[in-house]
């Protein structure tokens, strides 16, 4: 994995600004801590950092066409290489070394934009054409490997992250009310496209975009399309397990060490034995790695969005695949130092404690691993929440893991927002309008053909954030196989009762592996990545925002109703439900308003 940033500048002035190359390669240093590259006409400047996973010698960047006319900058990773290399050599390319950069740029040789459907990977891409003065930026189907842009008046500035395009002159971090209300009301999600400040955009998932002096174009490559299931439940248990054992045997791929994590739960179990086994073929031993928190055990607290604690799950899928496992425990008072880097990582208002800990895991995992696979994305796609389940939610007409507007609005200065549930709400529907139906969907199918979309360019996107940011930050790269666009195309057409198989989350994925896991681990309730209980993690937090509060240049703290949330502090455990997803409760909403005076604070951000 990399980072990638640059910009056009048709009066062709480009390569007169390399200050600004230097401070966007220098902001992206994390994401690529072992080489950088930089390429310049008069017309455009490209800049790459990047981390070494495959082909040391043979992929380095930027990459130059035989002919010298186009210039490739890719953050990613390729898993079907091999699969474009043959046909591309048939027809007389050669290739200096094994890099799936090298493949990518004779695949848009050979095929232009169409070589884009071709791909099956993560990966955001810059490329320049000398002669026609064309820059093409792409992204991947599911939107794993981030990729910003900023439209100026002669040109356009990118980057794989927010600090990337705030590192250059031509871009501000000015927060307009939509912006505004995307942070308060639907954060930490985003909406699709939304980059939070004005006049700042993300290229949307399964698009690419082509600038030319005269025009710029934004092109969908790829969308989820309905389609009648073509399988029976025998065949769809078995396509199920075959798409899913495909999909995690290509990302094996490493010319560096590699790792799993494990939490017990199916979707890493079946990622870790599957590649404990392919490991054992080769006569090695998987490494996987699980995170807990100080103390947990004692607070643990049992509920629907968390029934039971990872850790004796954990030593038996250990002890099941023989893989050498390594117990990450976070201290509560690192947990929330983090919170502040955590931001940083993001370049947004995050997760809370559920970014900063990752943080903090990957950072111990890089320690002796540059490349890990995680099991990101099976509860969106195989119907994993509760939400997906409690017919109550349901059939909610709205963001089921963010249910209550009003409990947001309690919480603010009175005018902090306008228009709160129209933005919402507004958001919510397009999304749900967008979700392809047949005619002969019955009312759930066709609810969960929503849900599925909801899901997908909505919580998924923010999780898929959360662990870009997080691990790219610690420069490790992580890999979800669960996200290969094979299995969601498949997962999305797949009606409600083979996917709730037996009347379980996951239930077809769950009776794929059936045969070759634990049955405590195939019948396990879903449960989610693990948080603090900690009592002490509460009273930190709520002791920062009171600093906080104190701050009369703080404008995070102008933006909040002070005694509301005092009264918060005085009972933390008055929310029923999260305010956000399954983990974020009382002391998240605290960690919430720090990591937003952080953000103001350390990005000069200002309110239009």
């Amino acid at each position: 994995m990399c980072g990638i940033a640059g910009w056009v500048d048709y009066p062709g002035c480009a390569r007169e600004n390399p200050a600004s190359a230097a401070k966007m390669a220098r902001a992206l240093v994390p994401r690529g801590p072992d080489a950088g590259g930089e390429w310049a006409d008069n017309d455009a400047y490209l800049v790459h950092r990047r981390l070494v996973v495959v082909d040391p010698e043979g992929g380095t960047q930027p990459m130059v066409s035989p002919d010298c006319n186009i210039i490739l900058i890719y953050n990613g990773e390729l898993y079907n290489t091999e699969d474009l290399r043959q046909p591309l050599l048939s027809k007389g390319h050669t290739f200096q070394g094994h890099s799936d950069t090298e493949v990518l740029l004779h695949a848009y040789l050979e095929w232009g934009t169409g070589a884009f459907e071709r791909l099956n990977g993560i990966y955001a891409f810059a490329l320049w054409e000398r002669d026609a003065r064309r820059l093409t930026l792409c992204r991947d189907r599911l939107g794993v490997k981030p990729l910003f842009y900023s439209r100026t008046r002669d040109g356009i500035v990118f980057g794989s992250e927010l600090k990337a395009l705030l590192s250059h002159p031509w871009v501000r971090p000015v927060l307009g009310e939509d912006g505004l209300r995307t942070i308060l009301l639907l954060g930490p999600a985003r909406p699709p496209g939304c980059g939070v400040f004005e006049n700042v955009d993300e290229l949307r998932p399964g698009h690419f975009a082509v600038l030319t002096p005269d025009s710029f174009t934004d092109r969908t490559y790829w969308a989820l399309h309905a389609h009648e299931h073509p399988d029976d439940e025998a065949a769809t248990v078995q396509r199920t397990h075959d798409l899913i054992a495909d999909a995690a045997a290509r990302q094996l791929v490493s010319d560096v060490p590699l790792c799993t994590f494990l939490s017990g739960g199916l979707d890493s179990s079946i990622l870790s034995m599957l590649a404990a086994k392919e490991y054992a073929k080769q006569g090695k031993v998987l490494d996987t790695y699980s995170v807990d928190y100080q103390d947990n055990a004692q607070y643990f607290t049992k509920s629907i969005f968390q029934p039971n604690s990872d850790n004796e799950y954990i030593y038996q899928m250990r002890d099941f695949i023989g893989s050498s496992h390594h117990e990450v425990v976070l201290d509560n008072g690192a947990l929330c130092a983090a919170l502040l880097p955590a931001t940083d990582a993001r370049d947004l208002p995050g997760m809370a404690d559920v970014d900063s800990s990752l943080l903090l895991f990957c950072r111990e995992v890089k320690r002796d691993f540059t490349v890990v696979q995680s099991g990101e994305c099976a509860d969106e796609i195989f119907g994993g929440y509760p939400w997906y389940h409690r017919e109550e939610i349901l059939f909610e007409d709205t963001f089921p893991w963010s249910r209550s507007v009003d409990l947001r609005l309690s919480l603010f200065a009175p005018g902090t927002v306008t228009h709160a549930a129209e933005f919402v709400r507004e958001h919510y529907l397009a999304t749900c309008q967008a979700a392809e139906k047949l005619p002969g969907d019955s009312r759930k199918d066709a609810r969960m053909r929503e849900m599925f979309l909801l899901n997908l360019q909505w919580f998924m996107a923010c999780l898929l954030d959360r662990k870009d940011r997080m691990s790219m930050y610690s420069g490790l790269e992580v890999r979800v196989p669960f996200c290969d666009h094979r299995i969601v195309e498949y997962a999305y057409n797949m009606p409600w009762d083979l996917k709730a198989l037996h009347g379980r989350e996951k239930g077809i994925v769950r009776a794929a592996f059936a045969g070759e896991l634990p049955p405590e681990i195939v019948d396990r309730k879903k449960s989610p990545y693990p948080k603090t209980f900690h009592p002490l993690y509460t009273q930190l937090t709520a002791s920062y925002v009171r600093q906080i509060f104190k701050d009369e240049n703080s404008i995070a703290s102008g933006l909040f109703n002070h005694e509301a949330v005092e009264a918060l502090m005085e009972q933390p455990e008055s929310l029923s439900e999260p305010w956000y997803g399954q983990l974020m409760r009382t002391p998240q909403i605290f960690a919430y308003i720090i990591q937003l005076d952080r953000w103001f604070k350390k990005y000069g951000v200002t309110l239009k």
